[in-house]
């Protein structure tokens, strides 16, 4: 029997990391899309997208997203990569309709879809109300994009039931377990077999650890035969403990474990 090719997502930069704890975290457009280029070549099926603003803070803006991606885009071109484009929905910032806009605008094969609402540790309420899952759900539809529904607890996976018993979510559903965030589940082998349990037959997965559980997280997940796990500086800056990394270096190691 053929071995399952693993998909590996990188997710660049995220919303939250400051560039003062990693140089080489990309958050500026053309930073943004040169290492895309690079972790692509490196072997990333999937390319995970935030956009900064100047001052490096978060942001949903259209005008900052249109660079991201048409570079993006021209830039996968003329080096011959077909990557899937997966652009966030979330960053912690905007109205509900400003974050489904640029998902609206470019129409990429993928957007994250944060399943649930929680404490992000104690620094602020990571919301993700029905009202924003039901409109990011239609514009999904609409546009034929595959949501990557994003699990940071249990309670995400059940609440995913209703949309897709409403059909506002299309079978098989993708799952993308993000572990380890403080105020949510923690990345132990335990917590990811308990996940894994409660997914829907036919689903497909994926799995991320932040800091630490980074490389647990990625073990456990090749163990129990995930479709797909996802690195990157979003979610973790080191190589190994006190050495910070790249994005090409963790898609490098990825694709030697999996």
């Amino acid at each position: 029997m053929a071995k399952k090719k693993l998909i590996i997502t990188c997710a660049l930069s995220g919303a939250g990391t400051p560039k003062s704890k990693c140089a080489d975290l990309p958050t500026q457009p053309d930073e943004i899309v040169a290492d895309a280029v690079r972790v692509v070549k490196a072997g990333a099926a999937i390319v995970h997208v935030h956009a900064r603003d100047k001052q490096d803070r978060g942001t949903v803006s259209s005008v900052v997203y249109d660079e991201i991606y048409e570079k993006l885009r021209k830039a996968m071109k003329a080096e011959g990569l077909n990557p899937i484009i997966n652009l966030t929905t979330s960053g912690g910032v905007g109205t509900d309709e400003e974050r489904v806009t640029n998902i609206r605008n470019h129409k990429p094969e993928m957007c994250s879809f944060d399943s649930g609402s929680f404490n992000w540790a104690d620094f602020f309420v990571y919301d993700n109300p029905p009202s924003f899952l039901r409109l990011c759900a239609k514009v999904c539809l609409e546009h034929d994009i595959k949501p990557e529904v994003e699990v940071f607890d249990s309670g995400h996976i059940v609440s995913m039931e209703t949309y897709i018993r409403e059909g506002l979510i299309k079978l098989p559903v993708h799952y993308q377990f993000v572990l380890g965030v403080g105020g949510a589940m923690k990345g132990t082998v335990k917590n990811m077999q308990f996940l894994h349990s409660m997914l829907p037959e036919g689903s497909t997965w994926s799995a991320t650890g932040i800091g630490l559980y980074h490389m647990p997280v990625m073990l456990a997940a090749l163990a129990l035969g995930a479709d797909g796990i996802r690195v990157g500086l979003e979610d973790n800056i080191y190589i190994t403990e006190g050495v910070k990394t790249t994005n090409v270096a963790l898609v490098e190691r990825a694709v030697k474990l999996g």
